[in-house]
C-alpha cells in the first residue's frame, strides 16, 4: 500500500512527541524564527513545527497535502493559545508568491519530497537572506534498547520498511541546499532523552511509516498486539526513556535580509 499519513492523523496528533522547544531557541541564536518573522512550514503535518515557531510570534503557515492531519494541527494549535494559517498543497510546487517569507521549514519531511524541486521552491519563497531550515527528531537505536527492538518487529511485519538503523543524522541535505543557490550551511544536532508511556509508544509506532501509514488495518492491529506483548515482556518499565536526536541544517537565500527581524 502507499504511504498516507493521514490515515494515522489521530495516533499521529495524540502520541507522537513533536520536536523539543531547544530546537527553537537554538533556531533563534542564528536569527531565525525570531518574532514577526513570515514563516512557510512544509510538510507540516500535524503542526508541531508550525506551532513551535508561533510560540515564538512568528506568523506562520503551515503547507501540506494531507487535510486530516491539518485539521489535527488546528485542533492543538487551539489548545496551544496560537494560530497557524493552514493550506492544502505540496513543497515543490507551493503556489505562493515569490519572495513572501522570512524562513522556510521542513521538518521530519525532507525525504518525502522531490528534493531538488522543494529546494528551488525554497528558494523562491525566500526574501533575500531568508533561511532554509531542514529538521529531523528521530529515535536513535541503540544496542536492544526499545526502538532497536521496534524496529526489528516492524520489519517482521513490513519487511518492504525501510526507515531502520537510522543515526539522526543526514549528511545529504546540505548539498540539496548548495546546489539550489544556498549559502552559509550550517548544521547542528544535540540528544535528548523522551519518555514514552507504553500507549503512547504503541500509538506513535502505529503513526511511523512502516506501521498504520501503510500496512492494511487488519494487519496493524496484530502489529499492536505484539509490540504490546513486547513492552510487557522485555520493556515494563512504563514509561520506557528512548533517545532522540536533534538535527537541523540552516542554510540562507544570498543576499541581505529587507526585514527588520532580519537585519
Amino acid at each position: 500500500m502507499p504511504i498516507d499519513f493521514g490515515r494515522t492523523a489521530k495516533d499521529y496528533a495524540k502520541h507522537r512527541a513533536g520536536f523539543p522547544p531547544a530546537l527553537f531557541d537554538r533556531l533563534q541564536t542564528f536569527r531565525v524564527g525570531l518574532p514577526g518573522h513570515r514563516v512557510l512550514d512544509l510538510g507540516t503535518g500535524t503542526g508541531t513545527v508550525a506551532r513551535n515557531f508561533a510560540l515564538k510570534g512568528c506568523r506562520v503557515t503551515g503547507l501540506d497535502p494531507s487535510t486530516a492531519l491539518m485539521e489535527q494541527a488546528a485542533q492543538l494549535d487551539a489548545e496551544a493559545g496560537v494560530t497557524v494559517d493552514y493550506r492544502e498543497g505540496r513543497a515543490e510546487a507551493t503556489g505562493l508568491p515569490d519572495a513572501s517569507f522570512d524562513v522556510v521549514a521542513a521538518g521530519q519531511c525532507w525525504h518525502w519530497f522531490k528534493r531538488d524541486a522543494a529546494a528551488r521552491e525554497a528558494m523562491r519563497l525566500l526574501v533575500a537572506g531568508g533561511a532554509l531550515v531542514i529538521a529531523h527528531f528521530d529515535w536513535l537505536p541503540l544496542g536492544d534498547n526499545v526502538a532497536a527492538a521496534t524496529e526489528t518487529l516492524i520489519r517482521e511485519f513490513n519487511p518492504d520498511w525501510k526507515f531502520y538503523g537510522g543515526t539522526g543524522v543526514y549528511p545529504r541535505w546540505p548539498a540539496d541546499a548548495s546546489l539550489a543557490g544556498f549559502t552559509g550551511i550550517e548544521t547542528f544536532s544535540f540528544d535528548v532523552d523522551v519518555p514514552y508511556s507504553h500507549q503512547d509508544w504503541r500509538g506513535r509506532i502505529r503513526a511511523s511509516a512502516g506501521v498504520a501509514a501503510s500496512l492494511p488495518a487488519e494487519r496493524v492491529a496484530q502489529f499492536d498486539a505484539a509490540l504490546t506483548e513486547m513492552l510487557r515482556q522485555r520493556f515494563p518499565e512504563d514509561p520506557v526513556i528512548t533517545p532522540h536526536r536533534v538535527w537541523a541544517l540552516v542554510a540562507r537565500k544570498p543576499g541581505h535580509g529587507i526585514g527588520p527581524a532580519l537585519g
